[in-house]
């Protein structure tokens, strides 16, 4: 949809334009307000991470400290395939700014917090009105934008984006070391409430129209919770609390595949699926991008962890300043991103960028694979921005290309599910790299030469991994169909009470 401009009616007769009638808002105005979703749920993970140590100081209960990121995950990661079909079965914006309203008012329960428990049950509430968000907004873009015009806005989402990865531990730490960890929680009210004023009074979408009554896929959505409960824990265990081959990790682990296989099953018998088959079965190109996500989450889990802490431990560079560090790459990403989808929007072609992203993030981590104790920051920088320009062709592209490979009335659920393909690769590849981590560093010195040497190994291990794992995405986009992308729909006459606008973007 492209941003038109605004038009008046018609000279010639300007008494037969209905009363009730809307100017079209320009999309891009629209987008912003979804956008800020996005941002707000990224800068959340990373303010409350940076916030930690002086809530464990405040509250205690340092044994259950990595609840509070658990805890937030596992809901974030089971009620987004949920809030994805509700957005099916409902009205998409109301079940958006539901899971947003949901999330600040679980945000200002965790600022008043009194205990580590009372925080770590308000935590995973939050993390249900966070899976509705991130769900909610990329089914809002797939609805606002068709795939043939997304290009001219992935500029926008990746500015988003790289906007809440540096800006998250700078605000976490300004915030904590000025207000106190509790305004850590508090800082998302007032970005919460720009979102749900605009999204409220900008947002419009085409009626629906469904046929038969709603019926909820209870079945689905207990089996594939406790899947992805089941998936989480034990990426979250291994290899930390307890040891890869142990009873607990792999028991999770087959319980995981148990309570898939039984998922899948129901998915093919009930009437209307959580998740339904076609959507997977459909067209080859969505299971090849849920690939390409998994695996670049995964890559991107690994780099934007343990890269500003080589940079820290082995390069020397300043602690304070660590979410600097990783602005070559998020750079790369931006231009990658906005480059893409300028060619994408003019030609319709997108198949090589999804390819050469996959290329490029391989020969990124390949070259950080290669660092060691006396290695150059220049040398470091260059491998980022490959690591971003794999991201900006990879990532992004991948949504635009799984959107486009289903039908409309499955556009949350698609959107659901990818969104759940990058978190739970960004667990399994947390779960992996934090395994080698600990057992390259573990028995040495906390600091010191020594240490450096541990940490410049681990890194090399950790990258070394991420390329090798990133042939799989390579092959993946190699296999993308490339079929036309769906262009602008014929709208229609919005049918809520009060407005008679057609959705113009």
């Amino acid at each position: 949809m492209a941003d038109t401009p605004r038009q008046g009616p018609s000279p010639a007769a300007p008494d037969t334009a209905p009363a009730t009638a809307r100017r079209p808002v320009p999309v891009r105005w629209v987008l912003l307000g979804v956008l800020l979703a996005l941002l707000l749920s990224m800068l959340d993970g990373l303010i409350v991470g940076t916030a930690m140590p002086t809530v464990v100081k405040d509250l205690g209960g340092l044994d259950r400290m990595s609840w509070v990121v658990t805890g937030y995950t596992l809901a974030t990661a089971c009620s987004t395939p949920v809030w994805g079909k509700l957005g099916d079965l409902f009205d998409r914006k109301r079940v958006f700014l539901l899971s947003v309203a949901l999330f600040l008012a679980t945000s200002v329960a965790c600022g008043l917090a009194p205990s580590m428990n009372a925080l770590i049950a308000f935590r995973v509430v939050q993390g249900l009105g966070a899976g509705g968000m991130g769900a909610g907004a990329f089914a809002l873009i797939g609805a606002l934008v068709p795939p043939r015009e997304r290009g001219r806005y992935q500029g926008l989402t990746a500015a988003v984006m790289a906007v809440g990865q540096l800006g998250g531990p700078l605000v976490g730490g300004f915030v904590t070391g000025h207000l106190g960890w509790r305004w850590a929680f508090y800082v998302n009210v007032p970005v919460g409430l720009v979102c749900l004023a605009w999204c409220g009074l900008l947002l419009h979408l085409p009626a629906r129209e469904r046929q038969g009554a709603v019926r909820i896929d209870w079945a689905g959505i207990v089996l594939l919770s406790g899947a992805i409960s089941a998936f989480v824990m034990a990426a979250t265990w291994a290899g930390s609390t307890y040891a890869w081959a142990s009873w607990q990790v792999i028991g999770l682990g087959v319980l995981a595949v148990a309570l898939l296989v039984g998922f899948i099953a129901t998915e093919r018998r009930v009437a209307d699926p959580l998740m339904p088959p076609r959507v997977y079965t459909g067209h080859r190109n969505f299971p090849l991008s849920a690939v390409l996500l998994t695996v670049t989450g995964m890559a991107l889990f690994g780099a934007t962890l343990y890269l500003p802490l080589y940079q820290q431990v082995v390069q020397g560079a300043s602690a304070s300043h660590s979410g600097l560090l990783l602005l070559p790459m998020m750079i790369a990403t931006l231009v990658a991103t906005t480059v893409a989808g300028k060619v994408m929007s003019a030609t319709g072609r997108y198949k090589l960028f999804p390819v050469v992203g996959a290329a490029s993030m391989i020969a990124g981590m390949g070259l950080l694979s290669a660092a060691g104790t006396d290695t150059p920051h220049s040398f470091t920088t260059v491998s980022m921005i490959f690591l971003g320009i794999g991201s900006g062709f990879a990532m992004q592209m991948s949504n635009t290309i799984a959107q486009n490979s289903v039908e409309t009335r499955d556009l949350g659920a698609a959107s659901a599910a990818t969104n759940l393909f990058r978190t739970l690769g960004g667990s399994l590849g947390l779960a992996i790299f934090a395994s080698l981590f600990t057992s390259s560093v573990q028995g040495g010195p906390a600091k010191g030469p020594v240490y450096a040497e541990h940490v410049a190994h681990a890194t090399h291990l950790i990258f070394l991994v991420g390329a090798c794992v990133g042939v799989a995405a390579f092959l993946a986009a190699l296999a993308i169909e490339e079929v036309p992308l769906r262009g602008k729909e014929p709208a229609k006459p919005v049918a809520e009470s009060g407005r008679g606008a057609t959705e113009t973007a």
